[in-house]
């Protein structure tokens, strides 16, 4: 009975000594983790004041990648740069790149392009989608009509993926939700469709040569590929 007494005493105080501790071992649970901690500066970020303090100090600072260079890992480089205010010459320029993609996992590229494009461009490609309503939405501009419409029927894969990077008119750039593949993908998906639309079928595995060039043969990724946004950034 001593002995259970005394283990049990010992239990009590060690418990009490730890809980009572003012060291935290565990910072527990936090429910706004980016409230509480502040975000690491992005790569090239910086403020003018930063830069203003470096050039008084003789220092000219550019925090921008030099002209030409590649991220680490990236795949088919899109090696036109946006136009100044004013110019055109690398989208006209774009017209002549073509797809780098000589197969596609279909399924993907079309949930690609229902979850970034459809509400715009509509799911059946044909610019009416639930912003614009046939102009009933919120968003009056009409948007690009890639199926029933020559002018966006016979634009360049490579025009496309110009404006899907950079942004063109009212569309803003898409660069940070799609990757360089995946924006392929979408084009790949419109120039499909486009196909299938002209030849009265419904195959979206064989793009057009003149506009995507990589999948001229309708290859096809095996079905069931795993969902792109989630394992490649």
């Amino acid at each position: 009975m001593k002995k259970i007494f005394i283990s049990s005493f010992i239990i009590v105080a060690v418990t009490l000594a730890v809980s009572c501790s003012d060291v935290q071992r565990t910072p527990g649970r936090v429910y706004m983790p980016d409230m509480a901690y502040s975000r690491a500066y992005e790569t090239y970020a910086t403020t003018d004041s930063i830069k203003a303090e470096l050039l008084k100090r003789g220092i000219h600072f550019s925090n921008t990648p030099v002209p030409g260079t590649i991220k680490r890992g990236e795949l088919f480089p899109f090696l036109l740069t946006k136009d100044a205010a004013g110019d055109s010459s690398n989208y006209v320029a774009a017209k002549q790149v073509k797809s780098p993609l000589t197969s596609m996992d279909t399924v993907e590229a079309e949930r690609l392009y229902l979850v970034n494009c459809a509400i715009c461009h509509g799911p059946k490609l044909d610019g009416n989608g639930p912003l614009y309503k046939g102009g009933d939405g919120p968003f009056t501009a009409a948007p690009a009509q890639f199926i029933g419409k020559a002018q966006y029927e016979v634009m360049p894969a490579g025009q496309m993926f110009y404006s899907v990077t950079y942004g063109k008119n009212k569309m803003g750039s898409y660069a940070s939700q799609l990757n360089t593949e995946q924006r392929w993908m979408v084009i790949d998906y419109i120039k499909s469709k486009q196909v299938a639309s002209k030849s009265g079928g419904s195959q979206t595995g064989a793009a057009s040569q003149s506009g995507a060039g990589g999948l001229a043969g309708g290859a096809a990724a095996p079905a069931g590929a795993t969902d792109s946004t989630a394992t490649k950034k």
